[in-house]
This record gives C-alpha cells, sequence and structure tokens, in this order.
C-alpha cells in the first residue's frame, strides 16, 4: 500500500485538473492527481485529441492534445505526482487535523490538507458492443477512441455507430486508411448535416462503404488482430467485411461513482459549490469544471479554468491556515524553472 502526504489532492487529470495543478503550484502547494484513464487529458485527449476547440483564449484552433501538451509543460514546474489508471474510492475527514484521506482502488492513500474534485462528469468508459470474444482484440485491433490518425494510414478500418464521432472519423480517415466501412443499424445517420452529406458523397465515389442497415454481429481474428468483422441486418442476413481495426463508436457511460456518496451536497450528477470560492458542502473539499454546479452555471472549459483558479485559492486558506495572503500576479511572481 502506497502513502503520501500532500497539501491538495486533485480527482482528475482533464484540462481543468491540469490547470488546477498550476494554479496550486501558483499559490506554493504541492499536488497529487488521481484519475481512472491511463493517460492525463481526459475526454479531450481520449475523445478528440486531434479535432479542433474553438473557444480556448488566445488560440482561434487548438487540438484536444495540443490543449493538454500546453497545460502539462504549464503545470511541469511544480512537479505534480499523478496516480492514474486508478479510482478515487474512499474520502475521509480526520476530524482532530481537519486534513482528509484519500483511498484509490489500486490501494494508494494520500493524506491532503484540501481536495479539488475536477471529474468532469465522472469516472467514463466506452459502451461496448456485445461481441463475444471482444476483449482479446481491446487495444490491439479494437479501439474506442483515436488517438493518432497515422496509427489508421493503410489499414482496413471498420467504424461502428451512428453519431458525429463515428461519421467525423469515417471523414477523416478515409483520407489514409486503405478501406473504410461504417456500419449503423438505419440508413440515416445522427450527425451534423454537413458531415453527413460529405459522407454521402464519399460513399458515391466509393471511398467509404456505407453499410446500412446493419448492426455488429460477431468478429474473428487471431492473437488479438482482426481479420473479419461480421454484420447482420434487420432480418438476421449476414456479410463478412475484411478488417484489420474495429471502431465502436457507441457513446461513453459515465457516472460519478463514489462521489456521489460521499455526503456532498448535490445537484443532480453534479456538486453545488459556492461560486465565489468554488467551496463544496465539506470543509476543505472544492470544485472545478463540469462536476461543479451554482446558478448560471456554463459548462465550458474557459469557465473551468477560472473555478479551477478559485478553488487553488480556497486550498491556500486551508493547508495554510493563517498564513497572510499576497496576491500577486504571475507577471510578478515568475514560475519555478523545469530542470
Amino acid at each position: 500500500m502506497a502513502q503520501h502526504t500532500t497539501d491538495v489532492v486533485i480527482v482528475g487529470a482533464g484540462p481543468i485538473g491540469l490547470f488546477a495543478v498550476f494554479e496550486c503550484g501558483m499559490e506554493k502547494l504541492s499536488c497529487h492527481v488521481v484519475d481512472t484513464l491511463e493517460a492525463v487529458g481526459g475526454q479531450c485527449a481520449a475523445l478528440y485529441p486531434e479535432k479542433p476547440i474553438y473557444d480556448i483564449p488566445a488560440h482561434p484552433a487548438i487540438t484536444g492534445q495540443e490543449l493538454v501538451d500546453k497545460l502539462c509543460q504549464q503545470a511541469a514546474p511544480f512537479k505534480p505526482t499523478f496516480h492514474l489508471n486508478q479510482q478515487v474510492t474512499g474520502l475521509e475527514r480526520d476530524l482532530d487535523t481537519g486534513r482528509w484521506r484519500v483511498t484509490t482502488s489500486a490501494g494508494t492513500v494520500i493524506d491532503a490538507a484540501a481536495v479539488i474534485l475536477a471529474a468532469g462528469s465522472g469516472a467514463f468508459g466506452p459502451n461496448r458492443p456485445p461481441l463475444k470474444g471482444l476483449d482479446a482484440f481491446e487495444g490491439k485491433s479494437v479501439f474506442y477512441m483515436v488517438r493518432r490518425r497515422e496509427d489508421f494510414r493503410g489499414k482496413r478500418v471498420v467504424i461502428a455507430g451512428g453519431g458525429d464521432s463515428a461519421v467525423d472519423w469515417a471523414l477523416s480517415l478515409a483520407e489514409l486508411a486503405a478501406k473504410v466501412s461504417i456500419v449503423h443499424r438505419r440508413a440515416k445517420f445522427r450527425a451534423a448535416p454537413e458531415s453527413e452529406a460529405r459522407l454521402a458523397e464519399l460513399a458515391k465515389s466509393g471511398a467509404v462503404d456505407l453499410v446500412t442497415p446493419y448492426q455488429l454481429k460477431a468478429i474473428a481474428g487471431e492473437n488479438g488482430m482482426l481479420h473479419t468483422v461480421t454484420v447482420a441486418d434487420l432480418e438476421g442476413n449476414a456479410r463478412d467485411i475484411e478488417a484489420d481495426v474495429l471502431l465502436p463508436f457507441f457513446g461513453l457511460a459515465a457516472n460519478l461513482g463514489p462521489i456521489a456518496a460521499w455526503g456532498l451536497t448535490m445537484e443532480g450528477q453534479t456538486v453545488t459549490v459556492d461560486p465565489a470560492t468554488c467551496a463544496t458542502s465539506a470543509p476543505g473539499v472544492f470544485a472545478a469544471g463540469d462536476i461543479a454546479y451554482y446558478p448560471g452555471k456554463l459548462k465550458l472549459i474557459l469557465c473551468g479554468f477560472a473555478e479551477a483558479a478559485q478553488a487553488a485559492h480556497g486550498a491556500r486558506g486551508v493547508a495554510r491556515p493563517g498564513e497572510v495572503v499576497h496576491f500577486a500576479y504571475s507577471t510578478t511572481q515568475g514560475v519555478p524553472q523545469t530542470a
């Protein structure tokens, strides 16, 4: 069992959690960060690493992965400790000291003065298709997200789904894959009209194979590598598609998990905070980003950044009680230089 002591535990390593590291660092607070995913970046890195985001100040357009990389670079001087691929399962307060004991699914125990919840909509994972033997192919030839387009160059790619993710990646991968087939149980897709029109044009030219109305039935291959995806229509008539890769895009299942049982004041699946401080109903626990709720809340990354700054400032008051705070701009303070 690994045990650690720090000023602040940040739950969530998405953009808001990463910026909270920076803001805590500027308040001279040390941080440990816990996330259920195996890499930092949250949904930006997991769902749209190469798609542009347009509402980040000073960046007319920036991809999800570029934003994550810059946030990591910004946080690096403060040397955060990351605990990835594990979920926070316990949060207990020592009534004598007022400090928090944070435990995770990996057996990690962290003693902290304050906690900042930056867990977005909670722990999330893909909705997996009910295919026999699927787990043997996951991470080798079945993927629920695209991290790098280049990984699919020259591959025979089967995409399953009818929403924006399925259609957008069909359009994108058609530029470099050997073949792209998109499987959907209806002839009509649930994507932006412009995207669906482009998909129809590519299908007409033969650049994309529209497999509708069909749904996944089975997969076959060896040593985790696919060679065939079998689909069936609504009458049960089956056909085989030669494939190197299957990308099932059936959305994500997200829930707050243990957070919902911590006794915090909630508003649906969000945690209620004081908008002036981002403090929750538990002393020393703050929330920022999509998980935080207050009247007039806007679920935008740029709003989450401001909330992270407020939460870090509040955490300093908890971690350094009685210490006089002299607020200063970053141009005055500067930041530590990385080694």
